[in-house]
């Protein structure tokens, strides 16, 4: 057996939830309808943005990138038809943080998106990836403990959509 492998084992509570538990001892709940928890489609893209977030984050701390916080936005398009996979999925990346370099942003992410994420790997095979990025300075606080007034109409946000330029055709 592979040192990689996982087990997991799946109860069913009522409906369609069942609490799941993993070898290291942690248990989710999930259910079909979503009446009591996230459903299994809304956990893989909790799966994608949790693993894709790990590497991200770890990256730019090895990069000396000074980030206060990372948002990551996903959204997903399954298929009409069943198995309604998903067949496009939009990833936005939130950076904030002070002097945070574009390329090592871009970089970590593309790092992530082709070599380290294996969520992303398997869902490569159905969906069409979409991917931008955003940073955002920290704004200075005031001696005060305050809010200083944003420097800009757009509060030094640097917007990163193009795709095919800035990360990469990912399919």
């Amino acid at each position: 057996m592979s040192a990689y492998a996982k087990d997991e084992v799946a109860v069913w509570q009522s409906g369609t939830a069942f609490e799941i538990t993993a070898d290291s001892g942690r248990s989710t709940l999930t259910d079909g309808d979503a009446k009591l928890a996230m459903s299994p489609m809304e956990l893989l893209l909790a799966a994608l943005v949790g693993c894709t977030g790990a590497d991200v984050i770890e990256i730019l701390r090895k990069k000396r990138q000074a980030v206060s916080r990372l948002e990551i936005r996903v959204h997903g398009e399954r298929s009409d038809k069943h198995p309604r996979v998903y067949t496009a999925i939009d990833l936005q990346f939130i950076v904030t943080g002070q002097a945070i370099d574009s390329e090592a942003v871009r970089r970590a992410i593309e790092l992530s998106e082709v070599k380290y994420c294996s969520v992303s790997a398997m869902l490569r095979s159905t969906a069409k990836f979409k991917i931008g990025f955003e940073i955002r300075e920290n704004e200075p606080r005031a001696a005060s403990g305050g809010v200083l007034p944003e420097p800009g109409s757009n509060g030094n946000v640097e917007t990163y959509r193009d795709v095919d330029s800035e990360i990469g055709d990912i399919q």
